[in-house]
Formats: C-alpha cells, structure tokens, sequence
C-alpha cells in the first residue's frame, strides 16, 4: 500500500463518524446565489463517501466554491470527499489546500475579513471558528494531508503557506488535551 493509500484511509477512520450537519445548515451565509445552488444540490446527500469528484469539483452549478460557502459544520463534513479526491488528482478547481490554510498561514491571519461588514474580525478569527470543531484525530490527518500535498507542491510561496498553517495551527489542534497535559509537565 503507497503512502497516499494509507493516508486515505486514516482519512476515512479519522472522518467515519462524521455527522452531517442536516439540510437546513449547509450554507454559511445568505449573499449571493452560490450560498443557495450549494444548498440545493447538497440537500439530502448525507453520506460524503458517495460524491465523485466531478461532483465537488463544479459544486455548485458549475462554480467550483462549495468549500467558500459550506457552513462550518458542512465543511466539517464534506471536507474528507474533497481530500480524498484532490490526493487521488481528480480535483482542478476546488483547492482544500488554500481552504486549510487560508487564515491561519502567516499572510492572511491578521487581516481583517471585510471591515464595514464585520468590524475587526480577522480570518484568524473566522478559521478559529471554522476549525473548531475538528477532533485531534482529523486534525492529525489534515496535517498528514498538507505535509503530503506541501512535498508536491510547486512554488515556495505555496510550500511556506502550508508551514506555517501547519506549524501555526493545525500541529496543535492535532494534539490531544492529554497531549499538552504531557508537553506541560516536561
């Protein structure tokens, strides 16, 4: 078995629990029509092991932005289809890496989202918010994922983007709290 198949199925273990977020919390804003075409072709599609790539790869109608759009919990939950058709090289539009990273790698973290709207807020913030509600377990398999995805990537921009989401937030959100419980006593 290659490293990217163990590494998918650690996705799958890690994920095997997901629960979907329900119908009528798959979007996460109301602006726009790509909030609502997301909405209406994932209503009902409650098993993310059975959407192909071609799917995540346009959804919605053809726009490629359901991972901008996706409520947390919705995130949360479709993310492992989307990882496991990008490790498989069947995405072209829809990026899990930029999704990971953005607002927690040094470029974005600190700017405020859209100030007249949101005030202060920063994509710090908002990815803290997002990212929440990942296990150590996923978290650890997300690293996983960007480590495996940095050693293909191609830019150095791109490979520094994924250090330091990694090294700035994901490494710690893979730790358990018995984890720190250890590093604390050391």
């Amino acid at each position: 078995m290659g490293q990217s198949e163990g590494l998918k199925n650690r996705i799958r273990a890690a994920f095997a629990a997901a629960a979907y977020p329900g119908d009528d919390d798959l979007k996460g804003g109301n602006e726009g029509v790509e909030p609502f075409k997301l909405e209406e072709e994932f209503k009902g599609l409650d098993d993310w092991r059975s959407l192909d790539a071609p799917f995540l790869d346009s959804a919605p109608d053809g726009y490629a932005t359901a991972l901008s759009f996706f409520s947390h919990a919705a995130f949360r939950f479709y993310l492992p289809a989307y990882l496991l058709a990008d490790l498989d090289g069947q995405l072209l539009r829809a990026d899990p890496v930029f999704h990971l990273c953005h607002g927690v790698e040094a470029g974005s973290r600190d700017q405020p989202i859209n100030p007249r709207r949101y005030g202060s807020t920063t994509w710090r913030e908002y990815a803290g918010e997002r990212f929440g509600g990942f296990t150590p377990e996923q978290a650890a398999v997300i690293v996983e994922y960007l480590t495996h995805r940095r050693a293909e990537t191609l830019t150095d921009l791109e490979r520094s983007q994924i250090d330091t989401a990694i090294d700035g937030y994901w490494a710690r959100r893979a730790r358990s709290p018995r984890d720190e419980d250890k590093a604390e006593r050391s």
